[in-house]
């Protein structure tokens, strides 16, 4: 419920009621037996009930009907308390009215306190025995000196005499629930605070009820409901402060220990019984049988709470010693324990038999797909569900672990072939989509396979190099495609060295600014004049010179470096054409091509930053083109496809690179904002050669056309290509035929004056039918 109050007032009724709730205390104390008292003892009960109702609803505290509960009894106890002193004077049945009222509120009292523990999952077996051992102790004392003694008034009616002996022990079962709340709670706030304060007032109140009664009195002094008052006070500031939102969370312990503060309450509970016997309490035979009963009861729990705290610890280290060595999401053997199991099977192979050591590393193709897609939660979903199946597929005798966030790991023992046989069936774990939260999805594993032979003396080292053997093999099958296997070989080891070392200088050259951007032109096939240029990031190690793109790339993309040296292109690139629009190195029209990779794309913060970029170096959104693969938009997420069409509203062109390699579908050129598209060389090469590369580029101009995308052709080399491309329709070309990618200053001074004097050029980029329009062979 919304608050209709300021947020900081609100914050503040907690004190507010509390400064009430003393007011309406020293009223009633100085004015008692009058018309201030009741009116002030009734005003603080309406105003409580009304917080109980309020304030649970104000901060969203759960469970709402444990706080009503609560509402009904405070009114319950209004009613007793204020009607006693008259119907106590009153003839029979009139004076039960009083404790009908006060019995009622008790009730749902009792019930407010379970709801609460329910919903806190605080109904703990330790603290239930704990509380039994108080209140027990306190329900011996309470018989003894109260109850009994009540009971036994002469003259009195003897059902009331029971009432009155009945009173403090609903304070020790209210007690029993309450000390079950405080022992399962890991903080005390300040509700929790304000209800134990309640609960002590309460029974101070009805402690002062029951020693008048022993005298037979049923109502003495209205002095008496001072503590019920401050009982109202102290329940109005719980249900009113923030932290009442605590009181319906869980917040059980982890463990029920013998704590100081647990052991102060229950030594004296199991001394009271003890204690009481040479007391003249104890005279009756009665009394003495009680005592022994109560002190036989505290030592049978003692002992019942001592056995269940073993128990307790016994269980909690195992759940430990599980939970060091089990994956949580999965319940499968983790890395640790697997390298265990696997040290062990390197020595139960023999020796002198063919058999040996068989390890798999699984990793599954496309998971950071479905985690950008559909969540972690679905991925989390998968994952269970691949555990399912591998555990389900092999034997029982085969180890499964899970050994990463989509990684998983197999031993096992045997000949080749049988070790072979194991990749088919983990393969058709594979062979049927998973249906996961509504959604059926496919992927496939990468599997890297690892062999060794007995080794008892080195086990830990032996299974310690066939995981990490397999984890490497496991990588060269990703690079070979998805759902591909690899049996390890030593050649691997060097090429993983290589890596490494290539990503250590990788993160240096990004420091050390060995990276800088070449600019290679987009050109008119009929006269080679650039309409633009591709910015394309290039790499000279000190020592090894030149590093191929196609060789660092990939490895930026998995060291999670791809994203800084994009960022960092992007801005090189965007301030190379601010420089070259104000010297007038470059056309009004000339636009740079710069590459995102999907991770950029998945940045709801990309079209924010692009405009603050192009902005800050002066270049206008239709000087910008970003290339993008097509996997983009076949695995492009909600946050992926709205970064696209607030780029495209920027003004920024939107090209697919590689067009016809991957995913190629008219219905993802049509359903996202894309621009244009640059034909693949793997097509362009076979040009005027083969018949089927002119038809299927004849396709895709047509097709680009009818969409109204323009059209760049990648990797053309030769006349005879730059002909045949002109035939079919292709107006814009990029490669090498124009020359390779060169730094910005070789790049202006090599192309500034074609670039500045071409007029027509511009026009046509904007236009893909312009080039249909003017068309002509290139002589």
């Amino acid at each position: 419920m919304r608050s209709v109050l300021p947020p900081g007032i609100a914050r503040r009724l907690w004190q507010i009621l509390a400064v009430i709730g003393i007011i309406a205390t020293g009223l009633y104390t100085l004015f008692p037996s009058s018309a201030i008292a009741d009116a002030s003892f009734a005003l603080l009960a309406i105003l409580v009930m009304a917080a109980c109702v309020i304030g649970p609803l104000r901060w969203g505290a759960e469970p709402p009907e444990a706080w009503r509960s609560m509402a009904a009894a405070a009114i319950l106890f209004m009613v007793g308390v204020l009607i006693r002193p008259t119907v106590t004077e009153m003839a029979m049945p009139w004076p039960l009215l009083a404790d009908i009222a006060s019995f009622s509120g008790y009730l749902l009292l009792g019930a407010f306190v379970l709801i609460l523990l329910h919903r806190r999952g605080s109904l703990d077996r330790h603290a239930a025995l704990d509380g039994l051992t108080v209140c027990m102790s306190a329900g011996v004392a309470s018989a003894l000196l109260l109850a009994l003694p009540a009971a036994e008034v002469p003259g009195r009616e003897p059902l009331l005499s029971v009432i009155q002996g009945m009173y403090p022990l609903f304070d020790v079962m209210v007690v029993l629930l309450m000390v079950n709340l405080t022992f399962t709670a890991k903080h005390w706030p300040v509700s929790l605070i304000g209800l134990l304060v309640m609960m002590t007032g309460i029974f101070i109140g009805d402690l002062a009820y029951a020693i008048e009664g022993t005298d037979g009195k049923v109502y003495a002094s209205p002095l008496l409901n001072v503590p019920f008052m401050l009982a109202y006070t102290a329940l109005g500031v719980a249900a009113l402060h923030p932290s009442v939102v605590d009181m319906g969370r869980a917040a059980k312990l982890p463990a029920q220990a013998w704590s100081w503060p647990r052991l102060s309450l229950l030594l004296p509970a199991l001394a009271v019984p003890f204690a009481l016997l040479p007391t003249h309490v104890s005279a009756s035979t009665t009394a003495r049988v009680l005592i022994a009963l109560a002190g036989a009861l505290s030592v049978v729990l003692l002992l019942v709470r001592a056995i269940s705290a073993v128990r307790a610890q016994v269980a909690a280290q195992l759940r430990s010693e599980h939970q060091a060595t089990h994956d949580p999401l999965t319940g499968l053997p983790n890395r640790q324990s697997m390298s265990s199991e696997v040290a062990r099977l390197v020595t139960v192979v023999d020796p002198e038999g063919h058999d040996r050591v068989w390890v798999y590393m699984l990793d599954l193709d496309g998971f950071k797909w479905v985690n950008d897609s559909w969540g972690h939660d679905t991925g989390d979903q998968l994952v269970i569900e691949v555990g399912r199946r591998l555990r389900a597929a092999v034997p029982i005798a085969i180890p499964v672990a899970r050994v990463g966030g989509d990684e998983f790991l197999l031993a096992f023992i045997g000949e080749k072939g049988g070790a072979l046989r194991l990749v088919d069936d983990i393969r058709g774990c594979f062979s049927r989509p998973f249906p996961v939260r509504d959604h059926d999805v496919v992927i496939s594993a990468s599997i890297g396979i690892s062999h060794a032979a007995a080794d008892p003396v080195n086990a830990a080292v032996t299974a310690e190099a066939l995981m990490r053997d397999a984890d490497t093999a496991m990588y060269r099958a990703k690079g070979e495609g998805p759902g591909r296997s690899t049996i390890f070989d030593t050649s691997m080891h060097a090429q993983v060295r290589e890596r490494i070392e290539l990503e250590v200088a990788l993160r240096q050259a990004l420091a050390d600014e060995q990276l800088y951007v070449a600019y290679q032109p987009l050109v008119r096939l009929d006269t080679g004049v650039p309409l633009g240029a591709e910015a394309l990031v290039r790499w000279v190690h000190p020592e090894r010179g030149p590093i191929p793109p196609m060789t660092f790339i990939p490895i930026a993309e998995d060291a999670g470096l791809i994203n800084a040296i994009g960022t960092w292109v992007r801005k090189e690139a965007l301030r190379q054409l601010g420089v070259w629009r104000s010297e007038g190195s470059v056309s009004e029209d000339f636009y740079l091509s710069i590459n995102v990779s999907p991770r950029q794309l998945s940045d709801p913060e990309l079209p924010l930053i692009v405009s603050g970029e192009m902005l800050r170096y002066g270049v206008p959104a239709h000087c910008v083109a970003l290339e993008m693969t097509e996997s983009v938009m076949v695995d492009g997420s909600s946050v992926t496809s709205r970064v696209l069409f607030e780029l495209r509203e920027l003004g920024v062109k939107l090209l697919v690179d590689d067009f016809g390699t991957g995913f190629s579908a008219l219905g993802y050129l049509r359903r996202f904002p894309v621009t244009g598209v640059k034909i693949d060389r793997s097509f362009v090469t076979g040009l005027g050669v083969n018949h089927e590369d002119d038809e299927i580029v004849r396709a895709v101009v047509a097709m680009s056309h009818a969409l109204g995308l323009s059209v760049i052709a990648e990797g053309v080399e030769t006349p005879l290509q730059r002909e045949a491309l002109w035939a079919v329709g292709v107006v814009n070309g990029q490669g090498w035929l124009w020359g390779a990618a060169v730094p910005a200053d070789e790049f202006a001074q090599r192309w500034r004056d074609a670039i500045i004097q071409s007029a027509e050029a511009p026009a046509i980029a904007a236009d893909p039918a312009a080039g249909r329009r003017h068309r002509r062979r290139p002589q």
